[in-house]
């Protein structure tokens, strides 16, 4: 089954933001973050050399998949301590395909990628579970999307984890499928 198109996060950022929330539900965003790091060591462990293979032109890699998640991971490390530090900051938005095509051209070490988000991601959640309600509600100023709470930035970012790690094995699921043949 071919998945719903996503919503620009430009075009349509209202819409980009219920997706992500959608993909979360009711689920504890903390936990779906804490089950992401193992999700992507197990997509690394299995896929070799598949990891850097785009399985159509234009569509990213399960690696380049990873960068980028490790890339919002920086963005959002630096937005969540911008809210609870400042008075509703600018958010500034990035071009993430920029940034995938820029800063990760080369096929990069699935290790390193992964190192790096853990310690990212680790500190994330330890900012998190010290937050007080009245920090989780402080608001930044998106660029693109308007304001965003502590707390909603955190959900989407859960919901962004698993838009990503399914575009990532069904990504290399379609790459499989063709070496099979």
């Amino acid at each position: 089954m071919t998945p719903l198109p996503t919503p620009d996060p430009i075009g349509d950022p209202s819409g980009y933001q219920r997706h992500l929330l959608s993909l979360l539900g009711h689920d504890d965003p903390a936990e779906v973050q804490g089950a992401t790091l193992p999700a992507w060591r197990s997509i690394a462990d299995r896929s070799g050399d598949l990891l850097a293979v785009r399985p159509e032109p234009g569509e990213w890699s399960a690696l380049e998949c990873l960068a980028h998640t490790t890339d919002a991971e920086i963005v959002s490390a630096g937005r969540y301590r911008w809210i609870v530090a400042h008075d509703e900051p600018p958010l500034i938005g990035y071009d993430q395909d920029l940034w995938v095509d820029r800063l990760h051209q080369d096929p990069e070490d699935p290790d390193d990628l992964l190192r790096l988000f853990e310690t990212l991601r680790r500190a994330n959640l330890e900012l998190w579970a010290r937050a007080t309600p009245a920090e989780k509600a402080r608001v930044g100023l998106h660029a693109e999307r308007g304001p965003e709470s502590l707390d909603l930035s955190f959900r989407l970012i859960a919901g962004h984890d698993r838009f990503h790690l399914d575009q990532a094995r069904r990504g290399l699921a379609a790459i499989e499928g063709r070496s099979e043949r």
